[in-house]
């Protein structure tokens, strides 16, 4: 393997928007996240519908309801 190439390796915080924070491996020293596993759906059992910036109406605007079919 070639030397002086690779990323440093540091001690990482990790900190999510829910608040939850725990220590990883990477080639920074912090980093914010938006979801950990703590807060994904997917890990606790619980659905969270998040429509940022009104995507939803304003797909349904353009294309209609898929409802009229």
């Amino acid at each position: 393997m070639k030397k002086k190439i690779h990323p440093k390796r540091f001690e990482t915080n990790v900190m999510c928007a829910c608040g939850e924070k725990f220590i990883s491996t990477g080639s920074v020293e912090e980093i914010k996240v938006e979801i950990c596993s703590k807060c994904h759906p997917f890990f606790t059992g619980k659905q969270k519908f998040i429509d940022s910036a009104g995507r939803v109406e304003k797909f349904q605007r353009k294309y209609g309801s898929l409802d009229k079919q």
